[in-house]
């Protein structure tokens, strides 16, 4: 357990004897929240899903499905603080609560005084409702914090997390956006109300929106009116990262052959030397933009929203493209794709697999996946959603799971 784990848990002792009742761990029925029948009954919601970024770009969902269960609540989302600015122009978001974590790096009386403050927001939240997202043991305490007599989450939340709910949800379905989703089934039930199934395609109620702010910026950029692919080569996991030389090449390809006017190259601070041959490039073509390192959660998001094409390695970078329906190509290796995917763009993701594989990320070795993509069928993926036709091409080509 993380220090900081360690601190929230020993203060937070004090805070379960006083948060209601006792965790339960069965999935909750209709009848175990008779008192709280009519959508009107709850006030003040929160949902908490601080990190990861791309985690927090797909839980809109589920925030816009509690926003239509309860349409008069004011609905809070507890986030991470430098990612605030993924949800908080989204209408369904009524406000924003800040957990800043970089102070837990800080020394111990930075730690307590952060844990103290954010014990006191969410208790002052006067919370009816609370949905946990997250389920870690960090995100049960914040849960338990609130003292909501109503606490939803993962019945099978890691860390013990699930020790801060009143009612344990268990969810079965495989992907996690769906999984999350199920964690509302017992509202539904509570008001008499079908489960709406999961949609085929993205609702417009479902997509991203930018902060006012972010879309200035953009506004701003000279090369935001041209036609411009967005490259997301990096990845804090080497095995889930396309060789940048081929990233290089494609970014190469698509400008010799007219495909698109720009390409803006994307990432986060201290990750250029990932990029390395991509930025060089830039440093002598103007039409390759260096962004890497330079851009605020909600530029980067701005920057996406407006792309002709998004190319990425499994990243934040692909659930914002899906997020904003923008054209996709996402490169995958040893990652479940039917559980972490772009939601409901199964077919605008690429990965070579064989039968022997190994679906863990965290295991370098796993990278030969990523190798095994070639630079010609990104190409041509991205021609196609460019609406480039190739001389050799055929029909519209799909991003599916090819067999090495």
């Amino acid at each position: 357990m993380a220090f900081h784990h360690f601190v929230i848990f020993r203060l937070s002792r004090k805070w379960f004897a006083r948060s209601g009742p006792s965790p339960k761990l069965s999935p909750v029925l209709p009848d175990q929240l008779a008192s709280s029948r009519t959508d009107t009954a709850i006030k003040r919601i929160l949902l908490i899903r601080p990190s990861a970024l791309g985690d927090v770009c797909r839980s809109v969902a589920v925030a816009v499905r509690l926003k239509s269960l309860f349409p008069h609540a004011h609905l809070d989302w507890l986030i991470q603080d430098n990612f605030a600015d993924a949800i908080s122009a989204h209408p369904a978001i009524d406000g924003v609560l800040l957990f800043r974590r970089g102070r837990l790096r800080d020394g111990l009386g930075a730690k307590l005084s952060s844990i103290l403050q954010l014990r006191t927001e969410l208790k002052a939240g006067n919370y009816n409702l609370v949905v946990d997202a997250q389920g870690l043991l960090r995100s049960g305490l914040m849960a338990c914090a609130t003292r909501a007599k109503i606490r939803l989450g993962h019945g099978d939340a890691r860390e013990w997390g699930w020790i801060g709910y009143t009612q344990n949800v268990k969810c079965t379905a495989k992907h996690a956006v769906e999984r999350t989703l199920q964690l509302l089934i017992p509202l539904y039930q509570m008001l008499g109300r079908p489960v709406p199934p999961l949609p085929t395609k993205l609702p417009d109620s479902w997509k991203l929106h930018s902060v006012p702010e972010a879309k200035t910026w953009i506004a701003a950029q000279p090369w935001s009116r041209c036609r411009y692919t967005v490259l997301a080569p990096t990845s804090r996991w080497i095995a889930k990262a396309w060789p940048i030389e081929r990233f290089d090449a494609v970014a190469a390809r698509l400008l010799a052959s007219g495909a698109c006017d720009r390409i803006v190259v994307v990432g986060g601070p201290g990750e250029q030397p990932q990029c390395a041959p991509l930025l060089t490039r830039a440093a002598a073509d103007p039409r390759i933009i260096d962004l890497v390192g330079r851009t605020t959660v909600g530029q980067l998001m701005a920057t996406i929203e407006h792309a002709a094409l998004v190319i990425a390695n499994d990243s934040a970078a692909v659930h914002m493209a899906a997020g904003f329906d923008r054209p996709l190509v996402g490169l995958y290796g040893p990652t479940e794709i039917d559980k972490v995917g772009p939601l409901l763009r199964g077919t605008d993701v690429l990965r070579v697999s064989r039968d022997t594989d190994t679906l863990n990320y965290k295991d370098a070795r796993n990278r030969e996946m990523m190798y095994r993509i070639g630079v010609d069928i990104v190409e041509q993926m991205a021609r196609q959603r460019l609406q480039i036709q190739t001389t050799n091409s055929s029909g519209s080509l799909k991003g599916v799971e090819k067999k090495a």
